[in-house]
């Protein structure tokens, strides 16, 4: 019994710590979306290794989705990384300020990729709250520590994600890639993407998820409704 026991505790270790092969991202942004949370987010810089919990992601579906930098078919030198086989990152730059990071999924040339927009620092807490404030974790207040990583822009801040992330395959141990989780119960929510005004019909797509009761969630919204339970194990 107890060697079942230590068994079962040795496998959750390893799939905690294994980084997430190249075939985890075939699956269209929809199904990655949602799959990508509770995945761990792993940044080697300055001599640390930053982890971070995805919290909170959202789907971009190529040429149907006006919201999409890929819709109708759209390419450019910018968008070349969304129109690569799933697994690589694409990190653009927004209003000359901010970055936001991408997980691209599916088949080449669909154009179809995943923001992610939120996560849960797990370590190095000090250096985050650093790179975002110029403060020491413990010194913010409460309601400030949530807002460390929760949007896709302070994320990117936090965890040092920038153009030189673009194109970086998330499947191969480097400096920027995501390893597998034991963490495999939680409900999903699932309401419409923010930010997308511009985008006429595709506003209402409820193309954005989030774990319930995440305290590090963007923007929760009381119409989101619950249709997911996440029991997967990779």
């Amino acid at each position: 019994m107890l060697w079942i026991k230590f068994k079962q505790m040795l496998i959750k270790k390893l799939v905690r710590n294994m980084i997430l092969e190249k075939s985890f991202y075939s699956k269209g942004a929809l199904d990655l979306a949602k799959e990508l949370l509770g995945k761990t987010i792993v940044r080697k810089i300055d001599g640390r290794i930053l982890k971070g919990k995805i919290v909170e992601t959202e789907a971009y579906i190529g040429e149907i989705d006006k919201a999409s930098h890929a819709y109708n078919g759209r390419r450019t030198a910018r968008t070349e990384p969304l129109f690569h086989e799933g697994g690589i990152a694409y990190v653009y730059f927004i209003y000359g300020l901010y970055h936001c990071f991408n997980v691209i999924s599916g088949e080449k040339d669909k154009g179809e990729g995943v923001l992610v927009r939120a996560v849960e620092p797990l370590n190095e807490f000090d250096y985050i709250s650093q790179k975002r404030f110029k403060k020491n974790f413990d010194e913010l207040s409460n309601a400030k520590k949530k807002t460390v990583t929760n949007g896709p822009s302070k994320l990117c801040m936090a965890y040092s994600i920038d153009k030189s992330e673009n194109y970086k395959k998330l499947y191969e141990k480097g400096d920027f890639y995501i390893e597998d989780s034991n963490e495999s119960d939680f409900e999903i929510v699932e309401t419409t993407r923010i930010g997308i005004d511009y985008a006429e019909e595709a506003i209402d797509f409820p193309w954005r998820f989030y774990i319930k009761g995440n305290s590090y969630i963007s923007v929760k919204w009381i119409k989101a409704t619950i249709n997911w339970k996440v029991i997967f194990l990779y």
